[in-house]
């Protein structure tokens, strides 16, 4: 059996899409503790790491586990995602002078001190922008490695929601696409109003309250409609948007809150959960809002099964 180590493990999306496909999780490292906790409940037989990478060495992991076959993690995107009114203006300076943009080059030690035979690091398209490709490719270059930008589209792999991301890694990612798209209703539309008395049963699926103000305003909106926008001249963003059912979703974040296609309430974080390929027995820890922050925040894990299989593949047939 393959093994894993799980950098910026979070709730577990990858983890859990690389279980499902039969690999071994050794260990993960994670510095939110609401979050490494719903990690360690759902893995209780993973060494979790409740620690600031930049603090953790590779040894200890080689020490305490082993040396694993393939590395995974998704460093934090603030820095380079257009979505950050924030994030610096200069590229490099995203990834070389702000502090949570440098967790990428953490990333990267811990590939040139483990030398595993794959490694696969998610992060936003706009990693890539201005001089950041180059300066990534010469950073994994010092490390031993050649390095391949793979953009994957969520929706392609039975996940319900567009979702862009790239996956870098020292092999071409391929992994084997869905064949079709999964509707927001074909994932949510079976599970019952959070209100019923049924609703007890499934974890994370409770009602959220909203303000008779605020449920005034959601009444309005048709299927696509949002009831909040932001941005400036060069972006726009939207939340609390109305979904079409019968579409996929779109992009599922850490801060994203949606209504429900037909009723006049929020998603629960089991709905919003459905929407990024997790099974219902992933058990989130926390408050709601460190709930949904886990949901949004991860690899979801049908994408990272089709990647793992994939890198199953692979390393099989010993062409890495």
């Amino acid at each position: 059996m393959y093994t894993v180590i799980d950098l910026f493990a979070g709730a577990g999306g990858f983890s859990r899409g690389f279980k499902e496909a039969r690999f071994k999780i050794l260990a993960a490292v994670e510095n939110f503790k609401p979050k490494a906790e719903t990690y360690q409940y759902n893995f209780p037989e993973v060494k979790v790491y409740i620690e600031d990478i930049k603090k953790i060495h590779a040894i200890e992991l080689i020490r305490d586990v082993g040396i694993p076959d393939v590395l995974i993690g998704g460093p934090p995107c603030e820095p380079f995602t257009a979505a950050s009114l924030k994030r610096k203006e200069n590229p490099l300076d995203r990834l070389y002078n702000d502090p949570i943009g440098q967790l990428v080059l953490h990333f990267i030690r811990f590939v040139k001190d483990l030398q595993p035979k794959v490694f696969v690091m998610e992060e936003v398209p706009q990693v890539l922008e201005g001089e950041l490709e180059d300066a990534l490719k010469y950073e994994f270059e010092q490390a031993g490695y050649e390095v391949y930008f793979n953009i994957l589209d969520a929706q392609d792999y039975g996940t319900p929601q567009r979702r862009k991301r790239v996956f870098i890694s020292n092999i071409k990612l391929k992994p084997k696409k869905f064949g079709r798209r999964i509707t927001v209703w074909e994932a949510i539309g079976d599970l019952p109003d959070p209100r019923l008395p049924e609703a007890l049963e499934i974890p994370n699926h409770q009602y959220v309250p909203l303000t008779y103000k605020k449920r005034r305003k959601i009444m309005t909106l048709g299927w696509g409609e949002s009831l909040h926008y932001f941005g400036d001249s060069t972006r726009r963003f939207t939340n609390w948007t109305r979904l079409h059912p019968y579409k996929v979703a779109p992009t599922v974040k850490g801060g994203s809150r949606f209504i429900h296609p037909f009723d006049d309430r929020l998603l629960t974080v089991r709905e919003q959960a459905r929407l990024m390929g997790y099974p219902d027995y992933h058990i989130f820890l926390g408050g709601r809002d460190v709930q949904y922050d886990s949901v949004g925040e991860a690899v979801p894990p049908t994408v990272a099964k089709a990647i793992a299989e994939y890198v199953k593949e692979k390393l099989e047939s010993e062409d890495y």
